[in-house]
């Protein structure tokens, strides 16, 4: 595999035996690593980092948001997966909106797009079932953060400060997470006693001090105030689940993605797509390289759009639409001459922003973990004196009730945010751990999940240089959607994709949050040498131990 810089970057790869955190932020990879030096495992330090990131990175991910996590216990070399997300409240129904005239869409950060927040179940029942250390221990450095100030870093100021103005300002609670109504400068210190409290109540009381008692009344009392709907009932039925994994077999890589509601079946099915391909004999980042890759995921975002929603309201047809049979099938609508941007989704039956983080423990337990608001700081609104934001991910429901993802009360909506794993089969039979690894940002996930394993499968490319490589990504996730292309690739392929059809846009500079920003750490199974890669398109790294 090389592991020499290759594309525009300054940032070496990072090797370690006993533990790497990959995180958007230092201080929070830092936290994560002093979790791991207290004995704790990969579910320990990944709790501790994303808690950190809520203090650290509030622009994107939070208590008051969703999570998921697919984990890797080296014990049994099992792979499991945690839907950590929530539900629409109890009385929220499309009857309701369309007597408030919200017939098409809800607006972004309306109230009723607050779905309960599953982060703070979700990172509890993790350790529960795979750490090793008290949640007290856990949360300690996030608290400290937190009641004792942090240095914001240059990224995470600049969307801080857009975020003041676009939600924060008019938001109930929102000067919370503001210095005087704006965003804290790069570098200005940021003290936060509000999440402090929040995590000392969790990590004396566990999900409880969350879904019941001060806080869920907090948070009831100010959606509702808002004009939102939801109750205390609706936060003390919060529930995560363990859901089995799906995968999909890429050239002898095993790649495992969360299933439906999250939208990590489309990584999946372009994968799928692509391995009728010898991409070997097409150069990185070549106009042909990319039209099939572009293509893919056109196809794999038109199945999707359709398929994904809650399966406990409308399951999808896994197994049909994971085959290499329903792959062929759809293989043959995409033209290697031009674009295809009106696909429609199959019928294989027969009758914003985000933060992921990865962690590796010297035991080879691996968590891949993606925690996130929505749209930065979600709503914006704030619990009066808790210190967090609640999410907007409701915004993703579908107002057409003969939609799969149509709004429904008690209903998981389509989900962005999605963590990857990859292992190797060993000649006993087991998986080994290849690579914990995920690409945040809306519907870019999927696309970067693609992009970084065909760098590492097919083009042998380490952590670093895989996320170093400049990206596509199709707007929004819809199947003829724009396509955005990163500023650093050759502007004569840039050309020749437009000439074929492709309704393309070069992007630079902060607009290039765009293609999301990963975290990638791989394990050699003979030797155990971790080897691990932080995007250089956030203010984060990969630490070692």
């Amino acid at each position: 595999m090389h592991t020499e810089p290759i594309y525009k970057s300054r940032r070496s790869p990072v090797y370690g035996k006993r533990g790497i955190v990959a995180a958007s932020q230092p201080l929070a990879a830092a936290a994560g690593l002093e979790v791991l030096t207290q004995g704790g495992s990969a579910a320990d330090a990944a709790v501790a980092t994303a808690a950190a990131l809520n203090v650290t990175e509030p622009t994107s991910t939070g208590i008051g948001g969703d999570c998921f996590a697919i984990y890797y216990n080296a014990t049994d070399q099992q792979v499991s997966a945690l839907n950590g997300s929530g539900r629409a409240p109890a009385g929220l129904t499309l009857e309701r909106l369309k007597k408030e005239g919200l017939n098409q869409e809800l607006p972004p950060f309306h109230p009723y797009t607050i779905t309960v927040p599953g982060a703070c179940a979700g990172w509890v029942d993790l350790v529960e079932e795979y750490g090793r250390l008290e949640l007290s221990k856990i949360l300690a450095p996030a608290i400290r953060l937190a009641e004792e100030g942090f240095p914001v870093a240059p990224l995470t100021a600049f969307f801080w400060s857009r975020g003041a103005k676009r939600q924060l300002k008019d938001a109930p609670g929102g000067s919370e997470l503001t210095k005087d109504g704006r965003g804290p400068h790069a570098g200005e210190i940021f003290h936060n006693p509000g999440l402090g409290h929040t995590f000392r109540a969790v990590a004396e009381g566990g999900k409880a001090a969350f879904y019941q008692g001060q806080i869920a009344e907090a948070i009831a009392e100010v959606i509702q105030g808002a004009g939102g709907c939801m109750t205390t009932e609706d936060l003390a039925g919060h529930h995560s689940t363990w859901d089995e994994p799906i995968s999909t077999d890429y050239r002898g890589l095993r790649i495992w993605e969360c299933p439906p509601n999250g939208q990590g079946l489309a990584a999946l099915l372009g994968l799928n797509i692509l391995e009728g391909y010898d991409l070997s004999d097409l150069a990185p980042l070549s106009t042909s390289r990319l039209h099939l890759q572009i293509e893919a995921m056109r196809l794999a975002f038109a199945d999707t759009s359709w398929y994904v929603a809650d399966p406990a309201f409308n399951p999808a047809p896994l197994e049909e639409l994971l085959s290499k049979e329903y792959a062929a099938d759809r293989r043959q609508l995409i033209d290697t001459s031009k674009a295809t941007i009106d696909q429609k989704h199959g019928a294989p039956t027969s009758g914003s922003d985000t933060v992921y983080l990865s962690v590796v423990d010297g035991e080879g337990n691996a968590c891949s973990f993606i925690n996130s608001n929505y749209m930065g700081f979600g709503t914006g609104i704030v619990p009066t004196g808790w210190g967090f934001s609640l999410q907007n991910r409701g915004h993703n429901f579908r107002l057409d009730p003969d939609h799969p993802n149509a709004l429904a009360p008690g209903k998981r909506p389509y989900h962005t945010i999605i963590p990857a794993m990859a292992t190797r089969s060993n000649p006993e039979g087991g998986e080994e751990l290849f690579a914990s690894f995920g690409v945040m940002g809306g519907f870019m996930q999927p696309q970067g999940h693609l992009q970084v394993a065909v760098s590492m499968v097919d083009d042998q490319l380490g952590p670093q240089a895989a996320l170093d490589q400049p990206r596509f990504c199709i707007d929004e996730g819809e199947a003829g959607g724009r396509v955005y292309l990163e500023d650093g690739l050759n502007p004569e392929v840039m050309a020749e994709l437009a000439a074929m059809g492709h309704d393309i846009e070069k992007v630079s500079g902060h607009s290039r949050a765009v293609f999301g920003r990963g975290q990638i750490i791989t394990r050699d199974a003979e030797s155990g040498v971790l080897c691990g890669g932080s995007d250089p398109r956030a203010d984060g790294c990969a630490m070692s131990l």
